[in-house]
């Protein structure tokens, strides 16, 4: 009977430390989960749903060894936080990718400062469109299982209480946040172009009317063609977005 109490309490445990661990690297990338991470999103439905997704994974991930000792406890704890939180932010840059290229659209065509305060995040109308687009694109094509999938694969490129390599994470940085304002700009780029085309013919209209008052006349032009862009362009520019959330998502270091 006292084997029995005994074994069971190393089985629970063991347990306990195995779903803690999961829960530190699960809980600080859901914090910065599109959709589910988002700072309109209660911090209870944060919780719950990394709770859901700790027990999704957990049973998936490796078995993890109890350390001894407190120091080893706090490194494995730190350790699944801070890969949590670099996984997180990889995602979270997509949505930044979003957010800068509704700003460099409403910036061509004369709309950033329509409805700016519309979010939590400072952010022009077209910026507001596009983020909640993605977003809603990115759950209908299952986000929530792209991400159990990943949280999982994970484990293979970080096992538990394996601190990243520093210079590895950090260049792996950089090159996300070089590819999310590429992503960006390449997202923008229609409106850029149509903003470059208005100028052009608003330049030479005034060269050859100098006593028209070009700019009057022209920005409901800009303001309807931005519009316009946007109705025809906005599906295009989603469906790239979410290609290459989902290419991170499968293989999130590119190699």
């Amino acid at each position: 009977m006292i084997e029995g109490l005994i074994e069971f309490s190393a089985l629970s445990a063991a347990l306990i430390w195995q779903f803690g661990l999961v829960f530190l690297r699960v809980g600080a990338m859901v914090s910065l989960l599109p959709a589910f991470g988002e700072q309109t999103v209660p911090m209870r439905i944060k919780l719950a749903v990394a709770l859901v997704f700790t027990l999704i994974v957990a049973p998936a991930a490796p078995t993890a060894a109890i350390p001894d000792g407190t120091a080893a406890l706090a490194w494995a704890a730190l350790t699944e936080s801070l890969i949590g939180f670099a996984l997180g932010i990889g995602l979270r840059l997509f949505v930044f990718a979003l957010q800068t290229a509704g700003t460099i659209a409403a910036q061509s065509v004369s709309l950033s400062q329509i409805l700016g305060g519309a979010g939590i995040e400072p952010i022009p109308a077209l910026g507001y469109v596009m983020v909640i687009s993605g977003l809603a694109l990115a759950v209908i094509l299952g986000l929530h299982v792209r991400a159990a999938e990943f949280l999982i694969r994970s484990y293979d490129l970080f096992p538990f209480g394996q601190f990243p390599n520093a210079g590895m994470l950090s260049e792996w940085g950089l090159s996300q946040v070089a590819r999310s304002f590429t992503l960006a700009f390449m997202l923008a780029i229609p409106f850029v172009l149509g903003s470059m085309l208005y100028n052009i013919t608003l330049g030479v209209i005034n060269r050859a009317m100098p006593q028209l008052m070009v700019a009057f006349v022209g920005a409901p032009v800009i303001t309807l063609g931005g519009m316009l862009i946007l109705f025809l362009c906005l599906p295009f520019m989603l469906s790239v977005w979410s290609d290459a959330l989902l290419d991170f998502l499968s293989n999130p270091f590119g190699g």
